[in-house]
């Protein structure tokens, strides 16, 4: 069998004295496409810190909790090239007047902004333009981050995350804050970099941002795992009325969805 790209197994975070986030076992594997789909509060951005290495399990006597492609022991640089993450947090710190080109390129070093001692290369530059271009942010180049709609440094932070060609790209709550149209927009983006060569892990509370080429949905809430499986059979109006407390009904057309 192939090893799998991640892997949680028995994972437990507690804060405070409380549990807020408990796994019994999750396996996420080489190109698959999945939604991480829950309420607010039910511990999405818990189980990202989890899969980033920013956040760390209770210890296990019996072996560690977290695999990242069948190993335990990671630099953690060289984890973060493996995973590609945008979230909401590193927006924030990115609403400042770093220049599109620069935040791209700082993807290279895992840090906020570019610093005087780091070196491009001539590569460097080049993947950086090529990204800037395939993510239609090319004439924002030499703009600042805090001048650009919330769709536009998504799109900056999305080429921060390729510019290794990470085997996964996360994001977090992808379309928070974007009116209809940029996500109309955003989604279109989404479902291009879905290759199988690529894999592509949703975080969100919303059932629209699952895009056709998503596979396996994963729900949680309470910081557990309620379900976990194909689409087709865990995206059901039953399902998601426990998910989120409320009789809600669900609607599918051409592979995506809406929640009412």
């Amino acid at each position: 069998m192939n090893t799998p790209l991640l892997e949680l197994r028995n994972a437990t975070v507690v804060r405070d004295g409380r549990t807020i986030l408990e796994v019994d076992g999750l396996v996420l594997n080489e190109g698959e496409h999945v939604a991480i789909l829950g309420p607010n509060g039910s511990g999405k951005s818990t189980l990202i810190g989890l899969l980033t290495r920013d956040i760390r399990p209770i210890f296990r006597p019996e072996g560690p909790c977290v695999l990242l492609r069948g190993r335990a022991l990671w630099d953690l640089m060289e984890a973060r090239r493996l995973l590609g993450v945008v979230s909401n947090s590193l927006q924030e710190e990115y609403d400042r007047g770093f220049r599109v080109r620069e935040t791209v390129l700082s993807g290279y070093f895992g840090s906020i902004g570019l610093h005087r001692e780091r070196e491009l290369t001539p590569a460097m530059r080049t993947r950086a333009e090529e990204l800037m271009l395939m993510l239609g942010i090319s004439a924002y180049a030499e703009r600042t981050m805090d001048t650009l709609s919330t769709g536009e440094a998504r799109r900056a932070l999305i080429a921060r995350a390729l510019v290794h060609d990470p085997a996964a790209l996360v994001l977090d709550e992808p379309c928070s804050g974007l009116d209809p149209h940029a996500t109309w927009s955003f989604l279109a983006t989404l479902r291009e970099l879905a290759t199988p060569e690529r894999s592509l892990v949703l975080v969100t509370h919303h059932v629209h941002d699952i895009v056709p080429e998503i596979s396996r949905v994963i729900m949680l809430k309470d910081g557990r795992i309620v379900a976990d499986g194909p689409k087709s059979a865990v995206m059901t109006s039953e399902r998601l009325s426990a998910l989120f407390g409320f009789p809600a009904t669900l609607e599918e057309r051409d592979g995506s969805y809406r929640l009412w």
